[in-house]
């Protein structure tokens, strides 16, 4: 597992990768989750990217 730079951003991350999950139908559970299918977590995957891009494209207007 890769070592955060900002160890505090561990949960927002969590939060953010949940909420993602909740947004595009994956049940994500606390813990492993490695029963996922490619599609599932690539699906979670893309909604965060999605929406970090639009949270940058809000900014910079």
């Amino acid at each position: 597992m890769a070592k955060n730079v900002i160890p505090e951003a561990k949960e927002a991350l969590n939060r953010f990768k949940m909420e993602a999950a909740n947004e595009v139908g994956v049940n994500l559970k606390q813990g492993y989750n490695g029963d996922l299918t490619s599609k599932q977590a690539g699906s979670i995957g893309g909604q965060m990217v999605k929406r970090m891009i639009e949270s940058y494209e809000t900014s910079m207007k």
